[in-house]
Order: C-alpha cells, then structure tokens, then sequence
C-alpha cells in the first residue's frame, strides 16, 4: 500500500510536484498517467527513494523512504524506464545479483529465477549474455530483475515500451498476476488501451498537481468521453505528450 500526502519537489524554479496527494492500495493496478514534463517520473524515483521530497510524506507498506531508504529497496519492485542490466552478464546471472543484494541464497535465488523464467518465457535465454538482446528480452530481465525477492509493491515505468504484441499480451497476464496474488501494482504508461486493459484506478497527474484520481468509469462520467483516451485528453485539457 502507498500513502502520499502533500508531496511537493521542485528543481531551481521548476515546480516538478505541487502538492499531490493519493493511495494506492494492495490488490489493485494502478495507471499513473500524464503528459511529458507532467512530474509522473520525479514522483516515481521519490517513491523509491531515488529523490528526497522538499515536503510532504510518503508511506510504503508503512515505510518512510526518506528515513528507511534500505527497507523501502526490499519491499518495492521498480522496473525503471531505463532497463539498466549489465551487458557482460548472463540474463541469468544479472537476475542472481539483485537476488545476492536482497539478502538470499543461491538456491533460492536459482529457485525463483527458475519460476520466473518459466512464468516470463525467458528459458530460451536465461544464460546469453544481455549484450544485443531485444526490447522484449531486455524488458523480462528486468522484470524478473525486480521481482526476485517477491516484493509486496511494484512500480513500472513505461513496462511495454517498444515491445511486440505477444510479448505485449505475455507482460499484461503477468502485471494480472500480480494483482491476483495482492500485490500493489503502479503502471505509468502513455498507452491508453494499456490502461484499459490492466487498471482498477487511474491517477492523472499534470502540472505537477492531480488533474484526476479514480476508477476508469468514473473518469469516463466526469469527463462525459467514450474512451480512456479522449478522458485523458479532456481532465488535462490538451492534447499534448500523448504521442510521446
């Protein structure tokens, strides 16, 4: 479960975050969505402890990140925009270090990536070198990457990114697993069938402040639009960052 109360973070005299306040809670696929510059990024590396906040709190299945860093890092699975795996290792053996990280042994570790490899379709190459590998395999890695200690929340940013359609569908069916299992699950995407695919409630964020906060048929009814695309576009009155 995530808390935000108030959560403000500025740059110079950009004002990146303006006061924003939501919760997410467990058993639920959360679309985190708003257009380029919006302050969808900054509020997702605060939630993980990557930025301090200027103000306002944040509470993470009851974790601080600003005073529990560490214990925020065990209970969060993040999938960041940048995939960031090591080139000169194996899928395998970059999925192996963040479990060493995490504190579990190498059976362990072995089991769980086992699993994962099976649940992702990764088996083919779990033991190539990442070097070259494609969109899709890189994206599984990183999945796996973060969910090797069976974290209890989950943040993904821009998970489908570049992939094809069945990697696409194999992604989707495994966030829906996650929601299964009661996990919280934070989606921050630009694809709108995405959203309507996959969330139970959808945050919209622009300027920094929340333009919108609630489940897809209530931001259908208040926008008075057919589609999640053409809400989106009305609760943030442009049509700008939808292509991006």
């Amino acid at each position: 479960m995530i808390e935000v109360r108030d959560l403000r973070k500025s740059f110079g005299d950009v004002h990146a975050v303006r006061g924003i306040s939501f919760t997410i809670n467990d058993g639920e696929i959360t679309g985190l969505l708003g257009p380029n510059g919006a302050g969808k990024t900054t509020t997702l590396r605060m939630l993980y402890s990557l930025l301090p906040p200027d103000s306002g709190t944040i509470r993470i299945d009851g974790l601080d990140p600003t005073e529990d860093a560490i214990a925020i890092k065990r209970t969060l699975g993040v999938v960041p925009d940048s995939r960031g795996l090591y080139k000169r290792l194996t899928a395998r053996e970059n999925i192996a270090y963040y479990g060493e990280l995490h504190g579990l042994d190498r059976n362990e570790i072995r089991s769980r990536t086992d699993t994962l490899a099976r649940t992702l379709n990764m088996e083919d190459f779990l033991e190539r070198r990442t070097d070259g590998f494609s969109q899709g395999q890189r994206v599984k890695v990183a999945i796996a990457r973060a969910m090797i200690h069976q974290p209890q929340t989950v943040l993904l940013d821009e998970p489908s990114n570049g992939l094809d359609v069945m990697t696409t569908r194999a992604l989707r069916a495994y966030i829906r697993s996650l929601k299964a299992a009661g996990q919280s699950v934070v989606l921050s995407t630009h694809i709108m069938q995405e959203v309507a695919a996959l969330c139970d409630r959808i945050i919209i964020i622009a300027n920094g402040t929340i333009a919108a906060d609630g489940t897809p048929d209530e931001l259908l009814a208040r926008s008075g639009k057919d589609s999640v695309e053409d809400a989106f576009v009305a609760l943030i009155g442009s049509d700008e960052g939808l292509l991006a």
